[in-house]
């Protein structure tokens, strides 16, 4: 019997936050850059090229969260039957928790202990752990730690489907996730559903991100003879399986450093891939045809490697976690064309596996891979009939709803008009007052509030309407300003924010204008006149004043923080960047050795190790950087 039933997950994990009210105006540094184009492939090179995301707006950033690990219930979906029992968290973008194999009683899926946001994600906040599911753009998605629609349909063998969708607002896609448990399977099937509703065609990215457990015996399976490596110097370089530079590179803690490799899939063999432990168990995920990308990521046994691992697991345990992925294109840096009105669907499946240990651990590599394949037979045979059962209720509409996501989607739909699956309704009563805010603008209007309120993050699609808005208020160009932006009317823009600065000194305008324009003056202005207590404003206006050498400016912006978020570990890095700025190493060197845990520190980047390094020649001392303050993926500093 198959069950679908609610109740609260109770674990540690961190407070989220707040939002940034700042608009994203220029992408965070992504680590996946390639240089050597001219070397690839034409296919592999045309979509690299195509389609990359220059800001995540409408969304906002999520950097409000901290590394206070407190008790919390997280509402969970649970899928039963006789054999396995998966644990699902609409409310942080439908993650796939945990995959218990009841029989065994193991644990299938690397299972954090906690939940402990990290800057890894397009909006900043990332959790590590489970499967992971990707849409929109290369890195994870806008949707990673925010509330999806969910519901209960009825399969079609007649036991429960859970099904979670939401718009994918950088992009406006949709998302459709059916969870399905049938009564006597020992896999958990996955529907995936991916709507462009538009009339134009849509750059689409998609990866299932899969965190396993991994130990000196762990192996990843996968029918490749190739594949694409990227060590994060901005190549891409074709590399044979198993044997690289010395290693077997399929044993994920063979690895001193963080690395990608993206399987070139036998064109014979059905998608999978597979991580077994020493005695030959693990779990395994396999997918229709259309899913032909998969890949391997480690985080490297460096000190830098390590030190994320505990930084997104504290009080991990046993030795960490590996990533096998699953994709719409062969590798992460691709996007590819999804046309007008068009949908695209697949099945996956997770289970656990069991091979001969001394099978799935030969030297002989083709052996080890065709041992997986025949133990792996039965399901991929069966995945092209599975597939066309969920066709059958694709389109069902929810027979009951078990959580709410965003408005956004039924604010898009009163907006354009589309038409969607009624197996993805996006009610009215799903507005909130966030989104109901935006109705006027249909209407022509948009009323102004007082500028000490910060605005939302702007509807950059809706950039014809605002220009048509007929109130002449510093709330309507400063929208104005950010939508121009968004398309690269960067000249447009300077003269809206302009604009809504002359109509109400804002300091939301005014940082726009500090960021576009790289103005110490205006980022000053800007601080000046938001509240002493807004740490983001105040924290990027002390770098950007820093950054071009007026450290002048940066003190005045660090004397009007007020006290109650001095401690901020985000006010701390910035004030030991001013004290190294204005030569006073001592007191930098000072506040590296305090006990502060600088929450976003991002990934591909090493500043703490940077300024520890920067004291210590600056007080004439050569003390090793210490492994709490080592971030490097690419091997210690």
């Amino acid at each position: 019997m198959t069950t679908l039933f609610a109740q609260d997950l109770v674990l540690p994990a961190a407070a989220l936050g707040e939002e940034n009210p700042l608009p994203p105006l220029h992408p965070a540094r992504e680590v996946h850059q390639v240089e050597n184009l001219a070397e690839l492939p034409p296919e592999l090179r045309e979509n690299i090229a195509y389609g990359g995301l220059l800001t995540t707006l409408p969304a906002l950033d999520q950097d409000g969260y901290d590394r206070k690990l407190v008790e919390r219930a997280l509402p969970s979906l649970v899928l039963e039957n006789d054999h396995l029992r998966a644990t699902i968290l609409p409310s942080l973008g439908g993650r796939l928790y945990s995959l218990v194999h009841k029989e065994s009683g193991e644990e299938l899926l690397y299972r954090n202990p906690v939940l402990q946001p990290a800057n890894l994600a397009l909006r900043n906040a990332w959790f590590a752990g489970g499967v992971e599911w990707n849409l929109g753009s290369t890195g994870h998605w806008t949707g990673t730690c925010s509330p999806m629609h969910a519901a209960r349909v009825d399969g079609p063998d007649g036991t429960p489907i859970l099904r979670l969708w939401e718009l994918e607002r950088t992009r406006n896609l949709i998302i459709q996730l059916d969870f399905w448990l049938p009564e006597d399977s020992e896999q958990l099937y996955v529907g995936v559903r991916i709507q462009n509703p538009s009339s134009e065609t849509v750059p689409v990215y998609w990866w299932s991100n899969i965190a396993v457990e991994q130990s000196p015996g762990t192996r990843v399976l996968v029918p490749a003879d190739h594949a694409w490596r990227f060590g994060y110097g901005n190549r891409l370089d074709l590399v044979g399986v198993p044997e690289y530079d010395g290693i077997d590179l399929t044993y994920p803690m063979r690895h001193q450093r963080a690395v990608d490799f993206f399987f070139e899939l036998a064109p014979e063999e059905q998608p999978w891939i597979a991580s077994v432990d020493a005695e030959g168990n693990g779990l395994a995920q396999a997918s229709t045809d259309r899913l032909r990308g998969r890949k391997l990521f480690v985080w490297g046994e460096s000190t830098g490697g390590r030190r994320w691992q505990e930084w997104l697991a504290p009080g991990m345990e046993g030795h960490g976690y590996a990533e096998i992925q699953a994709g719409l294109a062969r590798t992460q840096m691709e996007h590819l064309k999804l046309p007008a009105a068009t949908n695209w669907h697949w099945l996956e499946a997770y289970g656990r596996v069991s091979v001969d240990p001394a099978k799935a651990h030969a030297e002989d590599w083709k052996a080890a891979r065709a041992a997986t394949s025949a133990v792996l037979e039965p399901v991929l045979r069966s995945l092209a009939a599975r597939e066309e059962e969920w066709l059958t209720v694709i389109d069902a509409e929810p027979a009951e709803q078990l959580g709410t996501g965003s408005g956004w989607g039924a604010l898009e739909l009163r907006r354009t008009g589309w038409k969607v699956s009624a197996g993805t309704p996006f009610d009215e009563e799903t507005m909130t007052d966030r989104e109901r805010a935006w109705l006027p603008v249909l209407g022509g209007r948009m009323p102004e509030v007082t500028p000490q309120d910060a605005p939302d993050g702007t509807l950059v699609a809706w950039k014809d309407l605002l220009d048509a808005v007929e109130d002449d208020n510093w709330l309507v160009w400063y929208h104005r300003g950010v939508a121009r932006w968004s398309t690269g009317d960067e000249e447009g823009a300077h003269a809206a924010w302009a604009h809504s600065w002359a109509r109400a000194k804002n300091p939301w305008a005014q940082r726009n204008l500090a960021v576009a324009t790289n103005s110490p003056e205006r980022a000053e202005q800007a601080a000046r006149h938001s509240p002493s207590t807004l740490v983001p404003l105040l924290v990027e206006a002390i770098h950007l004043c820093l950054e071009n050498g007026d450290s002048g400016r940066a003190g005045q912006i660090l004397s009007r923080i007020a006290t109650e978020v001095e401690g901020d570990p985000r006010v701390v890095l910035a004030r030991i960047r001013y004290l190294l700025e204005t030569g006073d190493a001592a007191a930098a060197q000072e506040l590296l050795d305090g006990d502060h845990e600088y929450a976003l520190v991002r990934e591909g980047e090493n500043p703490l190790a940077e300024y520890w390094q920067r004291a210590q020649r600056a007080l004439g001392t050569d003390r090793p950087v210490p492994s709490r303050h080592q971030f490097g993926m690419f091997g210690d500093s």
